[in-house]
C-alpha cells in the first residue's frame, strides 16, 4: 500500500525552521512544570541526596537513549506526523491510528487543558487576579496560541524559542542563587538520612516522576516536514535539546538538595518556590512563578504547535475527517485540525474532567512511547534483508543516509524496557486507572473501522 509522502503534496508545508528552532522545540516539548514539583516526589522514594540525583542521572541517560533512536527515525522519516508515521509504517494503520486517536482525545488536548488551567493560576498570583479569572485565562490562552500557529509555523516557532530561553533563564536564576549565594548552615547539615530499605523498588518508583518530568522531546518528530535539512538537524536538535535538559535538571535538583536538604526537598511541595524563598526572601517564590508561568506558557505553545501535524496526517490517509487534511493555501499550516483541536481542549477545560482523562490515559503515553522507538528494529531488520521497499513510499530502500542510532540495539532495547516498566509501574500502581484509560484506547477501534469502511486510501 502507497501512503502519501508528507501526507500531501499541495500546497504543502513551509520548510521555515533551523537547527535553533529544532532545539527549542525539544527542549520546550521536555521543560514544563515538573522540573519544578516532580524532585521532591523523587526524594520521597529514594530519601538521600546521592539516590535523588542519582535517579536523575539514569532517567537523563534513558531520555538520551531515545533521543539518539528518534533522531534515526527522523533521518529515515523525515515527515509530518513523526511517532504516527514510524507506527504506521512498520505495523500497520491500526497501531498508527490508536496513537493519533489517544492524542486528540486526551493526550495532546488534555495536556493542552491542564496547562493551561496551570498557566492561568500561576499568573493569577502574579496579577492577583481573583480565582474566578482562572479559567477565562486558560481558555484565552488556548485561544491566543492558536491563533498564533494557525497564521504560519514561523510565528509558532519565535513564540515558542522566545519562552523557552525564558523558562531556561528562570531555572539558571533558580540554578545561580542556590550554588552561588550562601546557605543556611542547617540545609547542609540535614541532607544525612538513611536510604530505604527496598532500594531497587524505591529506585523504580523514584524513575516514574523522573521519566514524566523529563519525556516530550519527541514532539519535535512531528514537525521534521517544517524542519531545514531535516535528515541532518533533526538528529542533532534532539540530542543537543535533550543534552540541555538533563544538565539543567542535574543542576536543579543540586541546588533544592544544597537548599532545601534531602528530608526538606522531600516535605515540599513546591520545592522550586521553597528553594528560591529561603535564598531570596519572598521576592525570591514570585520569580519562580514567573517562570513557572513562562514554562507552562512555552509547553502549551509546543503543544499546540505540533500536535495537529499528527491529526492532518491521519486525515491524509484516510483514516479521519479529510477535512483536517488541507493545510491552508496562505500559511501552510494544518489549519483545520488547529481549530479542531483547540477547540476540543477548550471544551475539556470547560468540563473540568481533563485531570481525570490524563490519569486515566497517562501510561498509554509510554506504551507508544515505547512502540514507536521499537519501530528502529523493524527498520533495521527490512534493511539488514537488502534492497527492501520502504512500505510507506514503495519508492527505495529504508537505509537512512546519515545519522545512525548511537550504541544500537542496545540503546532501542533500554529505551524500550524502560518503557515497559513506566508502564507497568503506572499500572500497578491505579489498576482502575489503566482499565479505564485502555477502554479509552479502544474506544478507538470502531472509530478506525468506520473510516476503513469508507474506503478512503485505507486500501
Amino acid at each position: 500500500m502507497t501512503y502519501p509522502t508528507g501526507a500531501g503534496k499541495s500546497p504543502g508545508y513551509s520548510r521555515r525552521l533551523g537547527l535553533f528552532s529544532g532545539t527549542m522545540v525539544v527542549i520546550g516539548g521536555i521543560i514544563g512544570a515538573g522540573i519544578f514539583l516532580n524532585p521532591a516526589i523523587v526524594a520521597q522514594r529514594v530519601r538521600t541526596p546521592f539516590l535523588t540525583l542519582a535517579v536523575w542521572v539514569l532517567g537523563g541517560l534513558i531520555a538520551l537513549a531515545g533521543a539518539f533512536c528518534f533522531g534515526e527515525l527522523g533521518n529515515r522519516k523525515p515527515q509530518a506526523g513523526g511517532g504516527y508515521v514510524y507506527l504506521r509504517d512498520a505495523y500497520g494503520l491500526l497501531p498508527a491510528f490508536l496513537y493519533g486517536w489517544a492524542l486528540l482525545l486526551v493526550m495532546a488536548t488534555g495536556a493542552i487543558a491542564a496547562v493551561a488551567v496551570t498557566f492561568a493560576r500561576y499568573l493569577a498570583v502574579l496579577l492577583a487576579l481573583p480565582d474566578a479569572a482562572i479559567l477565562p485565562v486558560a481558555i484565552a490562552a488556548i485561544t491566543i496560541l492558536s491563533t498564533v500557529n494557525y497564521v504560519g509555523v514561523k510565528p509558532g516557532a519565535v513564540t515558542q524559542n522566545i519562552f523557552t530561553l525564558l523558562k531556561l533563564a528562570a531555572l539558571a536564576l533558580l540554578i545561580g542563587a542556590g550554588l552561588i549565594l550562601k546557605m543556611p548552615l542547617h540545609a547542609v547539615s540535614s541532607s544525612a538520612v538513611a536510604a530505604p530499605p527496598h532500594l531497587v523498588l524505591a529506585v523504580g518508583a523514584a524513575l516514574v516522576p523522573v521519566m514524566f518530568a523529563i519525556g516530550g522531546w519527541q514532539q519535535s518528530n512531528f514537525i521534521a516536514e517544517e524542519m531545514i535539512d531535516a535528515e541532518r538537524n533533526l538528529p542533532r536538535a534532539l540530542v543537543i535539546g535533550v543534552t540541555v535538559v538533563v544538565a539543567v535538571y542535574l543542576l536543579a535538583n543540586v541546588t533544592y538538595l544544597r537548599v532545601l536538604g534531602a528530608p526538606g526537598l522531600a516535605a515540599s511541595s513546591a520545592p522550586a518556590a521553597d528553594a528560591m524563598r529561603g535564598v531570596l526572601g519572598s521576592a525570591g517564590a514570585v520569580v519562580i512563578a514567573a517562570g513557572i508561568a513562562f514554562s507552562t506558557f512555552g509547553f502549551l505553545n509546543l503543544v499546540i504547535l505540533v500536535s495537529p501535524r499528527v491529526y492532518r496526517t491521519m486525515a491524509a490517509d484516510g483514516a479521519f475527517f479529510p477535512q483536517l487534511a488541507r493545510l491552508h493555501p496562505r500559511y501552510r499550516t494544518p489549519a483545520a485540525a488547529i481549530v479542531f483541536q483547540g477547540v476540543w481542549a477548550i471544551l475539556l477545560t470547560l468540563s473540568g474532567t481533563y485531570g481525570q482523562l490524563l490519569d486515566y490515559v497517562v501510561f498509554g503515553d509510554w506504551i507508544f512511547f515505547g512502540l514507536v522507538v521499537s519501530t528502529l528494529f523493524v527498520y533495521r531488520h527490512r534493511e539488514a534483508r537488502g534492497g527492501v521497499v520502504d512500505a510507506s513510499t514503495e519508492a527505495g530502500p529504508t537505509a537512512p543516509r546519515g545519522y545512525r542510532a548511537w550504541g544500537y540495539p542496545l540503546t532501542p532495547a533500554l529505551f524500550v524496557l524502560a518503557a515497559l516498566y513506566v508502564v507497568a509501574s503506572s499500572v500497578a500502581s491505579n489498576p482502575r486507572n489503566a482499565a479505564i484509560g485502555a477502554l479509552l484506547l479502544a474506544l478507538g477501534v470502531p472509530v478506525f473501522l468506520f473510516w476503513k469502511a469508507r474506503g478512503e486510501r485505507l486500501e
